[in-house]
């Protein structure tokens, strides 16, 4: 069967630095970081001080009241990206509808209601949690709340792949296209997990930085980075078959033409140390479109600020590019938005596309000491104008879960 072409159409975005994917793209080419002391609770007893939350989002300006008291906030984030994307669009399904689908991921759901409502089962009896608890809670309530608002009637799906889920879903969604089974995919990701218990959790395992300074918090590639800062948020994209897109006289942003995933089957949270099978996922998806590694011009990198995966992401660069590593650039634009886990890798897919398509490459910020580890092109501190024709998105997730997106900038 011939493989069909697939475009993004219609992109939103709810992150630590911007209310919609222009704000939040104008505040990445401005180099704007989004970390800051924690306001969702407070952190006084516990380690952890900083992280990437979402500021100034009132749910009811985006949402109806009655609606956004029965979404979780990972929900409430999702269903504005969607909507936005959806209008950026300018798409409504009416009878295609069983000709399109949402694959939108999230790492951990609703663990703030799961917080809450297990305090209110100690405090008044277990039969006395709220009805909404489980529908409100699950992973792929942000899938179907968005099927619902839309009138989607394809294929909905909840890749839970932690980390990697955002590049995951777009990249199935991609798949699902390519492959005939729907014209139009709404996908990406959501979280919304700053909360004591993940924050706890995360810190127990020594994966959080644990410093109070904004500016030496999230710094990938950097060797005084001491680990990840965690973000929440969402990213959507509209994904169409270009003939599709044509047809409509719909704008079309950068086109997808390779996808990859693999699994390290090596440890629960390690990456392995020789990048092997992030490597893994970046070569598939250059074999899936077609491309050679010389073809590509940027990577926007997982790039957490940990130890091992920026020195084994590194490393997986260099084993699939050989001596074109040393020619492209990679930066991190997590060094700004923190690491929204399942969110992480659509808001990156957006900067990906936009990075094509404004000729700009966002920088690495805060980047002061070189790692030899991490001896790559980190576009440290300023981004800068590059004409590029292919760039990968990578995500790598606890689990051993590897994607990698391949993007080609949109020539019209």
């Amino acid at each position: 069967m011939e493989r069909r072409r697939v475009a993004i159409t219609g992109m939103g975005a709810v992150t630590p630095v911007g209310l919609t994917a222009p704000e939040s793209w104008q505040a990445v080419k401005d180099g704007r970081c989004g970390v800051a002391p924690i306001t969702a609770y407070d952190p006084a007893e516990q380690k952890v001080k900083l992280a990437a939350e979402v500021k100034g989002f009132v749910p009811e300006e985006h949402l109806g009241k009655q609606e956004a008291r029965r979404m979780g906030r990972f929900t409430q984030f999702a269903v504005t990206a969607a909507r936005e994307a959806m209008a950026d669009a300018g798409f409504a399904a009416g009878e295609e509808a069983d000709r399109c689908g949402v694959i939108v991921s999230s790492g951990i759901g609703g663990l703030s209601i799961t917080e809450a409502e297990h305090d209110r089962g100690l405090a008044r009896g277990w039969d006395k949690v709220s009805p909404f608890y489980i529908p409100t809670a699950i992973s792929n309530m942000a899938a179907g709340q968005i099927a619902i608002d839309t009138g989607f009637q394809g294929m909905c799906s909840c890749p839970v792949t932690a980390c990697a889920g955002g590049t995951n879903a777009v990249g199935d969604a991609f798949r699902y296209i390519r492959d005939g089974y729907a014209d139009v995919m709404l996908c990406g990701g959501t979280e919304a997990c700053v909360t004591p218990l993940a924050i706890g959790g995360f810190t127990a395992m020594r994966a959080l930085t644990t410093t109070e300074d904004p500016d030496r918090a999230s710094i990938p590639f950097d060797a005084e980075r001491s680990g990840f800062v965690l973000g929440e948020g969402a990213g959507i994209l509209l994904l169409e078959e270009l003939e599709h897109a044509k047809r409509r006289g719909a704008k079309i942003y950068a086109e997808i033409v390779g996808y990859g995933a693999t699994c390290d089957a090596y440890h629960m949270t390690a990456p392995r140390p020789d990048g092997s099978g992030g490597a893994r996922a970046m070569a598939l998806a250059l074999q899936d479109g077609g491309v050679e590694p010389e073809q590509v011009g940027y990577i926007n990198a997982h790039g957490t600020s940990t130890h091992l995966n920026d020195a084994g992401e590194t490393a997986a660069v260099k084993a699939v590019f050989g001596d074109h590593a040393c020619r492209l650039a990679i930066s991190s634009t997590k060094s700004m938005t923190g690491h929204m886990l399942g969110a992480a890798g659509a808001v990156e897919a957006i900067f990906t596309a936009l990075s094509l398509r404004d000729g700009f490459l966002p920088a690495t910020i805060h980047y002061q000491t070189p790692d030899p580890e991490c001896d790559l092109d980190v576009v440290p501190n300023t981004g800068r104008a590059a004409d590029v024709e292919y760039a990968l998105s990578n995500s790598l997730g606890f689990g051993g879960h590897n994607g990698s997106i391949l993007l080609r900038k949109w020539e019209g």
